[in-house]
């Protein structure tokens, strides 16, 4: 899979992200990984919260990669295999990972079960955590321009 490929089957879209964009975003991350963190929540909620951090991060990786996932069925997944692009191989592990997730998140959230431990939901919290400090490691290296990267940014990392 490669951007060009992407950007043919009109499964992406070109995009100039903003500095008040990645802003929206790192918001948004920190809020979900806040939340995910609480331990009164139920491990459903704690799971799919910490699931949708991952998910902004990925947008935010994708964005200042130059793309924006088209909304269409299975953008969940596109947006993890747009991470392994705009990323690399560095990517890879966490990214699938989390793919492996959006299926739980999908029950969850559709079915209504109750169906996350609190292993999983303990560990999707860290998985989410160390992606999000890759993912702005990058964007500091890369795009410093789109930065800057800030530790209060990670103050839940």
């Amino acid at each position: 899979m490669s951007w060009e490929k992407l950007l043919q089957e009109n499964r992406v879209h070109r995009h100039t992200t903003s500095r008040k964009e990645l802003a929206e975003l790192r918001r948004l991350i920190a809020r979900d990984l806040a939340d995910a963190a609480l331990t009164d929540l139920s491990e459903d909620r704690r799971f799919a919260t910490a699931y949708n951090a991952a998910l902004q991060t990925a947008k935010m990786a994708i964005a200042c990669a130059g793309y924006r996932i088209a909304s269409a069925s299975g953008h969940h997944r596109l947006t993890f295999e747009g991470a392994k692009l705009a990323l690399g191989k560095s990517a890879a592990q966490l990214a699938d990972y989390f793919d492996a997730c959006r299926r739980k998140r999908n029950e969850i959230d559709y079915t209504g079960g109750v169906i996350a431990t609190t292993t999983e939901a303990d560990e999707i919290l860290l998985h989410a955590k160390s992606f999000l400090t890759l993912v702005e490691v990058s964007i500091s290296s890369n795009h410093p321009e789109r930065g800057p990267f800030r530790k209060r940014i990670l103050k839940h990392v």
